[in-house]
């Protein structure tokens, strides 16, 4: 870790520093792996074990051509703050020009924040990072790679676009083949350069060839001619790294491999990446029913995309995210969806955004970045709760080398990041409430039966119940009546839900009581069952729960869960 030039740091600078560190308390990773393969649809590591990219996107790519936040905090403080929060991957930007360009890529740190008059960040940086003022802009990417492999952290090296600055527009001329800036043989030079410069980086793992294809010119036909010469250059260079190529129409389509794979001369080095944010699908998600826009956008990220998952290639969503602030109703509805499809499918994935502000992005100095999962200062998470559902993904749930158990259902709860569990100490037909999913229940739900049920109740036939609207849910010996009985009642698959008409307790929508989550924020109850359907002005997110396949041991009743503080605020993140 870089250290202040002065010999007594600022009691300020010392207690963010400490904040930054102690941000999250994370269990030990295990040993990074230095060689990534893929075995069908997954990552594995050099022993054939999966491995899941757990990854948060750190840009490095804007004008100064630095990674945000060196004038905030040390280096080593922010690659450790990384590993703490449980991230084992960083997707680090470039662009190509910092080793095609010299007149970009021969200047100092110094330089070329001097060129830009970002006098108060260079300021910051001789502070936290003082060795790296002087250095070429390439070694500081270099000092960068190293402190987050010092860290524990995974490296995927990002080509993010050609000329520096943000990205992205389909006018930038940085986004196809032939664009202005956009030299498909200048390209692959810099491909080739990064690929062998970073070879002697064991934590740099990945490759990811170009960000958000974009732009009038974009076509099919030069996407396979030049992607392909792209990653057979990256994979000559260096053969270790697992090489990712991104899709047309700012990496959300994929869909014309369905009928034209792609050729390589190389196997088992090769995935694929797509990208989800709210704001491609605005209108669905700020006028429409959230179950059915969950449904229909979803199925369309799933056409044009992750339906390579089961042609037995990796698909990583190398980017989503929300803004952490907490007021943006379509990201509060799109989370839950995406976390969900993230969950369900076990996908690896990469985080937007960790920077809480830019030294420069387009003009603004130290623009804030609400999707950051750091604030502004770089000194705390923007949003504990935010940090806490993102979490919830960090965990794989199963794939080679994890067959711990036979295959269970998980009953996952996506808007907060939790799975239902029996109630801590209670007795066997006990009620359920929210906790990690690291110490789940195994369930077992059979479609014939309609039948919700804990593997491991010890010979007694219990299963889950609904007591009527406004109750906990419970697990009871009485399992053959109508409120024992679960199916899925929505759009989004989402909904699980009784049909409680011929009961006292039942109101609401047609007699239906969906699981829900109770007003203290966590007890599992039932509730009438909300917006499946037409209304396209409530939020059903805290009746969203996912029935996600694990292979993982399950947790020992002992340990089964921990004391953890939950707010709820209708289904939304909670701004801090």
């Amino acid at each position: 870790m870089s250290s202040p030039s002065s010999s007594s740091p600022p009691a300020a600078w010392l207690a963010c520093v400490l904040a930054l560190l102690a941000c999250h308390h994370a269990a030990a990773a295990p040993a990074m792996p230095t060689t990534l393969s893929t075995s069908s649809r997954w990552v594995v590591d050099e022993r054939g074990n999966r491995v899941k990219l757990a990854c948060v996107n750190w840009p490095s790519h804007l004008e100064p051509m630095l990674a945000e936040g060196l004038g905030k905090q040390p280096v080593g403080a922010i690659a450790a703050a990384v590993a703490s929060m449980g991230f084992n991957c960083v997707r680090l930007t470039w662009p190509t020009f910092l080793v095609t360009n010299a007149s970009y890529g021969d200047l100092t740190v110094a330089e070329s924040f001097r060129r830009l008059n970002l006098t108060e960040s260079l300021a910051g940086i001789t502070v936290n990072n003082p060795s790296f003022v002087n250095l070429k802009l390439i070694e500081a990417l270099k000092a960068v790679v190293r402190s987050l492999g010092e860290n524990g952290v995974m490296v995927i090296l990002d080509n993010h676009l050609s000329k520096p600055g943000w990205c992205c527009s389909n006018t930038d001329g940085n986004g196809f083949f032939g664009d202005t800036y956009f030299d498909p043989d200048v390209w692959i030079q810099g491909l080739k350069t990064m690929a062998d410069t970073f070879a002697a980086f064991p934590n740099v793992v990945g490759m990811s060839l170009r960000n958000e294809l974009r732009g009038p010119r974009q076509n099919a036909n030069d996407w396979y001619k030049y992607m392909q010469l792209g990653a057979e250059a990256v994979h000559a260079a260096n053969p270790r790294v697992l090489v990712i190529l991104s899709g047309l129409s700012f990496d959300n389509d994929l869909a014309f491999l369905n009928s034209r794979p792609i050729n390589l001369t190389f196997t088992g080095k090769a995935a694929f990446e797509v990208h989800w944010y709210s704001f491609s699908n605005s209108q669905e998600w700020g006028s429409g029913n959230a179950n059915q826009a969950c449904a229909r956008v979803s199925a369309g990220v799933s056409r044009r995309a992750l339906y390579l998952l089961d042609k037995g290639w990796p698909v990583i969503l190398s980017e989503f995210g929300v803004d952490n602030r907490g007021g943006n109703a379509n990201d509060n509805r799109y989370y839950g969806c995406a976390a969900a499809v993230a969950a369900d499918l076990d996908l690896d994935w990469a985080l937007w955004a960790l920077q809480g502000s830019y030294y420069l992005r387009e003009g603004v100095l130290g623009l804030d970045e609400v999707y950051g999962v750091l604030d502004w200062a770089w000194c705390k998470p923007r949003n504990a709760t935010a940090l806490r559902r993102v979490q919830a993904l960090q965990r794989p749930l199963r794939g080679p080398g994890l067959a711990e158990a036979a295959p269970y259902a998980v009953l996952f709860h996506p808007v907060t990041g939790m799975c239902a569990l029996r109630r801590r100490g209670a007795s066997a037909a006990a009620a359920l409430e929210l906790g990690p999913c690291g110490e789940t229940e195994a369930w077992e739900y059979s479609a014939e039966q309609q039948r919700i049920a804990p593997r491991d109740a010890g010979g007694s036939p219990l299963c889950l119940r609904a007591e009527g609207a406004g109750r906990p849910a419970s697990l009871g010996a009485s399992c053959g009546d109508t409120m024992a009985r679960w199916r899925l009642v929505s759009d989004s698959k989402l909904h699980l839900a009784v049909n409680a008409t011929s009961s006292s307790s039942a109101a609401g929508d047609g007699g239906l009581l969906c699981l829900d989550v109770g007003a203290d924020g966590r007890s599992v109850v039932t509730n009438p069952c909300r917006c499946l359907s037409a209304d396209n002005s409530c939020d059903p997110e805290s009746q969203w729960f996912k029935m996600v396949t694990s292979t993982r041991s399950v947790a020992a009743k002992e340990t089964m869960l921990a004391q953890l503080p939950l707010k709820l605020n209708n289904g939304k993140i909670r701004s801090l």
